[in-house]
């Protein structure tokens, strides 16, 4: 596996724009979530101004480490910051990825944002990383997480029993979803047709 497998790149779509989180994006980040007060949503992990700073810190941690690429959301018409994503759990001896830590503001949820967010991180994962899967984690109790993920075209493997703490100190039962590199032409194929659909 190419060494420099995860290195920092820009994906642009027609509706929002994907580019290397920095640590200056700490005040933007915050301003996003405090639309909807997002970090309130105790099944999520989405960053208040007290957490922001060891959000990133940890996000450029495991960058450093090669086991992750953190990325803001851009809205393309404005160029402002409305959310992050990024791969992590990476493995590129086995040529596998999860796509997670996503969240937007409250107003770009239920857009086409997040469809074209995933178009972008799979079509990059399977088409220029080369991997044989993508997988998706998400908290079981986060029933609209767990919905968006599947209308993507994932598929549900399993759920992970008292996977581990959440930031109260409970256990969390997660559900893993993926997506295979034999699946991605289908799945590519309705992603682009439902970004295209006017009538949706």
């Amino acid at each position: 596996m190419n060494k420099d497998w995860l290195v920092d790149i820009e994906l642009e779509g027609e509706s929002v724009i994907l580019i290397p989180l920095h640590a200056a994006h700490s005040g933007t980040l915050v301003e996003a979530a405090m639309d909807g007060e997002l970090w309130k949503l105790w099944y999520t992990s989405v960053p208040s101004e007290k957490s922001i700073h060891d959000y990133i810190a940890f996000a450029l941690n495991q960058k450093a480490l090669k086991r992750s690429l953190p990325f803001v959301a851009l809205d393309s018409s404005t160029r402002r910051v409305i959310g992050s994503t990024r791969f992590c759990n990476v493995e590129p001896e086995h040529r596998r990825v999860e796509i997670g830590y996503t969240w937007y503001a409250k107003r770009f949820q239920r857009t086409s944002v997040n469809t074209e967010c995933k178009y972008l991180l799979l079509r990059h994962a399977f088409e220029s990383l080369n991997v044989i899967a993508v997988e998706f984690r998400t908290h079981w109790q986060n029933l609209s997480s767990r919905n968006a993920i599947a209308r993507l075209g994932a598929k549900q493997d399993g759920v992970l029993r008292n996977h581990r703490k959440d930031k109260h100190g409970s256990y969390r039962d997660t559900v893993i979803f993926s997506i295979l590199d034999n699946e991605w032409p289908t799945v590519k194929k309705d992603l682009s047709f439902k970004l295209t659909d006017t009538s949706k």
